[in-house]
């Protein structure tokens, strides 16, 4: 399996409603690794490492994300596979 890494920002009702503990727990059932942080702005940013199945799913995770929150938009920025992350991390 391709491994790839996206850096993505997630925007819309994506703070306050356990966005990232919530990507968290879906990023370490899909085997994702990386780290998930908020914004000054109200948005979250992530980067995402890893099979590429595994990756898009996650993207397409964030947008539904936890209930409670609503996504308006998403960047996602690829990028050359690092292979740096043993784990997925919340950053504060």
């Amino acid at each position: 399996m391709r491994k790839v890494r996206a850096h993505v920002i997630i925007a819309g009702r994506v703070q306050g409603v356990f966005y990232r503990i919530s990507a968290k727990k879906m990023a370490d059932k899909i085997g994702v690794r990386g780290w998930i942080r908020n914004l000054p702005d109200g948005k979250v940013e992530a980067v995402f490492e890893g099979d590429e199945d595994a990756v898009k799913q996650m993207i397409s995770w964030c947008w539904i994300g936890p209930p409670g929150a609503k996504v308006m938009n998403i960047d996602i920025e690829w990028e050359e596979y690092l292979g740096e992350y043993k784990d997925f991390k919340v950053l504060h």
